[in-house]
């Protein structure tokens, strides 16, 4: 019996100024694990003087996970956090009871080409934190664990697997795993993982059960504990999953909760641009990505 559940292609989404490869939320699947929302940003190369954009807007219930392979993006936030991510490191924002951020071009590359690649992730909280304070952690490539096993490299970006912790401050049982291999290797970790598993496929391909898949596609896994796979040469890969939530998790443009009354107060108070729930953002004050028309109707 296969233990593939679902195979996902990436669907390109509009969030401003470029286009994303969307791959969760999908019809027949929410979410994997705790993870609800991942988008895989570009890699879009920017002109000089034409920047990334990514103006104030909010989050609630949830915590934003970004992953740089390439570029630079200057992360803002209304808790007045303000620094720069590149590749390795992790930017993780948890929104709890509300926060407000934006994502640009650092200054000292307006006037240059720049690129930017890499993920951007929501990971839901457990009900019981879902109105938590907002919190902010910046952990560098450097304190983020990586090893070498067979000639495979592995990079914990997030959560516990492998008898390994990443310092990310993660709120549930979860991982997010970076794998690559410059030969072709046959991959047998179902033992080292648990809960719901899916694996993207960057660049390259893997062979599961004689089925070859690449392409920038996401596969569902049936089963964590029978994640088994050849990688081939050349191949970089992100597994992502752990255990799902009991309740069901709403999604509703930047907002997540397992409770549709705290989404609709939310619209309204980032509609009214109530600051007690959405403080400005320290040093990006003036611009903001307004609620879309028709979400107010929406319950």
């Amino acid at each position: 019996m296969s233990n593939i559940g679902l195979i996902i292609e990436e669907k390109a989404a509009d969030i401003g100024n470029f286009l994303v490869g969307r791959l969760l939320p999908f019809r027949q699947k929410r979410s994997v694990g705790p993870f609800v929302f991942i988008d895989h940003m570009g890699p879009k190369t920017f002109a000089p003087h034409d920047n990334m954009a990514v103006k104030p807007h909010p989050h609630i219930g949830l915590s934003t996970l970004t992953f740089l392979m390439d570029g630079s993006i200057q992360h803002r936030d209304s808790l007045g956090n303000n620094l720069e991510i590149k590749p390795g490191a992790v930017n993780w924002m948890t929104a709890g009871k509300g926060v407000v951020h934006s994502e640009r071009s650092p200054d000292y590359l307006e006037d240059k080409e720049k690129t930017v690649h890499g993920l951007q992730i929501w990971v839901g909280l457990p009900k019981e934190l879902e109105q938590k304070e907002p919190e902010f952690q910046h952990v560098a490539a450097e304190d983020i664990p990586k090893w070498e096993k067979d000639g495979v490299h592995y990079t914990l970006v997030a959560g516990e697997a492998f008898d390994k912790k990443s310092p990310v401050n993660v709120y549930s049982k979860l991982y997010f795993i970076e794998i690559s291999s410059d030969e072709n290797k046959v991959i047998d970790i179902g033992e080292h993982l648990y809960g719901e598993v899916a694996m993207y496929i960057l660049d390259g391909h893997v062979n599961i059960e004689g089925e070859r898949l690449g392409g920038k596609q996401l596969i569902v896994a049936k089963d964590a504990t029978l994640c088994a796979f050849e990688i081939e040469a050349g191949t970089k890969l992100y597994l992502f999953g752990g255990e799902p939530f009991p309740e069901d998790r709403y999604i509703h443009w930047n907002f997540v909760s397992s409770d549709r009354d705290l989404i609709q107060k939310a619209k309204l108070d980032w509609y009214n641009q109530n600051t007690d729930a959405f403080p400005k953002v320290v040093g990006d004050e003036e611009e903001y990505v307004p609620l879309p028309a028709a979400s107010l109707k929406v319950r």
